[in-house]
């Protein structure tokens, strides 16, 4: 039973880990294919007449999947939509991480640069964080073993 139990935990944050680096790749696809004259004239989705940032679309996302998480039945939130959607959504937030910092939006810029080498840094660590977890409980118990 502990052993299917973590087998669907390991499963669901490897769908969020897959989510979330191919929704990264994928945007930044995007939007260079964007500033490279493809897709839509003015350069991206406009809401209002201002630019929509795509972290908008990601914390409506990650509000989503909260909500889920915390008023849903059991087989909402363990649904593989939930995993997927979660990571894409951390993504989205993630890829304009410069734009959330310094509150100017230096997405083609040098500084757009370290945010993309900040955003591939928190998406390998939360990565590798998650992969480690069934480690961390047989650690847990065979250093407690040796006192």
């Amino acid at each position: 039973m502990a052993r299917q139990y973590h087998q669907r935990q390991t499963r669901r944050a490897y769908r969020n880990d897959v989510s979330e680096f191919s929704a990264f790749a994928g945007l930044r696809g995007l939007t260079y294919w964007i500033r490279a004259g493809h897709g839509p004239a003015d350069g991206g989705m406009k809401l209002g007449g201002k630019h929509f940032h795509h972290y908008n679309i990601g914390i409506a996302l990650l509000t989503t999947v909260a909500a889920v998480g915390l008023r849903g039945t059991e087989r909402q939130r363990t649904h593989p939509a939930a995993a997927v959607a979660f990571g894409a959504a951390n993504a989205m937030i993630v890829d304009e991480l410069a734009l959330l910092l310094e509150l100017e939006d230096v997405y083609w810029a040098a500084d757009g640069r370290r945010s993309v080498d900040a955003a591939l840094g928190l998406i390998a660590t939360g990565a590798t964080v998650v992969a480690g977890m069934p480690f961390w409980p047989h650690a847990h118990r065979a250093l407690w073993s040796i006192s």
